[in-house]
């Protein structure tokens, strides 16, 4: 479904991505690890056409994102894909069912006000909160339940891809078991294709079926879950042991 081959990126005099080739599978769920400022963030950008690449090609299910270029062309690109934010990143001056239905009360999938507001409280449900959670405001919500109604919002337009950005970030444990199972019921019931990002190694754990290290701009090592404790690439299994020992630089 996502194929990246030899992607470069830089800005100024930093070289972000330094060659990048992955291939994502579809229907399969890939998570993305590696330390802050390897490229992650980088690499879901490119993949969106939000930034364009130095060199190399990426393409979604077999099209190359740069030929993606007049508006609505790149509108009903977008429109394949659904986000879940690190922060969440909820309009705070729109209630919950406006946010979870964000795209679909405007744009190429715009549907009639009561419709989407529906299909809003439908999702909502779908991620464990009721129907009475629609007309609060997000500042009414806790992290946890501001992270369900960012998944809401993200599946609400039913995308044939969904990328999650650091999907636990500044949860507690037990939220962010929750959340994990929700996004692997979630992308199994859709068939949808998944890209994650994360240093979270029990999300990894929960909701991978494939997995890909970035380190320093490169695909280090990339495979199925199953395999990766077994890996013998040294920056692989110092990232998910969490040792101060190896190629891996460490401050002290």
């Amino acid at each position: 479904m996502i194929e990246l081959q030899n992607v470069h990126k830089s800005f100024g005099s930093k070289d972000v991505l330094r060659g990048v080739d992955l291939l994502v599978g579809k229907g399969r769920s890939m998570v993305i690890i590696g330390g802050s400022g390897t490229g992650k963030s980088v690499t879901l950008k490119c993949i969106l056409g939000l930034v364009a690449p130095d060199q190399g090609r990426i393409t979604v299910d077999g099209a190359p994102v740069a030929a993606v270029k007049s508006a609505r062309a790149r509108e009903a690109f977008l429109a394949r894909f659904g986000m879940l934010f690190q922060g969440g990143a909820l309009f705070d001056s729109l209630p919950v069912w406006q946010n979870v239905a964000f795209r679909l009360l405007r744009g190429q999938l715009k549907r009639p006000r009561a419709e989407a507001r529906d299909i809003a409280i439908e999702k909502l449900r779908r991620v464990g909160l009721g129907a009475e959670t629609a007309d609060l405001f997000p500042a009414e919500l806790s992290g946890g339940m501001q992270k369900r109604v960012g998944l809401a919002r993200a599946i609400a337009a039913e995308p044939e891809i969904i990328f999650f950005d650091e999907p636990t970030t500044g949860l507690d444990p037990i939220m962010a078991g929750v959340i994990n199972e929700l996004i692997r019921e979630i992308v199994t019931e859709m068939g949808a294709t998944a890209v994650t990002i994360t240093h979270d190694m029990t999300s990894v754990r929960a909701i991978a079926d494939d997995v890909a290290m970035l380190h320093a701009g490169k695909i280090r090592w990339t495979g199925p879950v199953e395999e990766m404790d077994a890996a013998s690439d040294p920056y692989l299994t110092q990232f998910i042991t969490g040792s101060a020992e190896g190629p891996i630089e460490t401050l002290r």
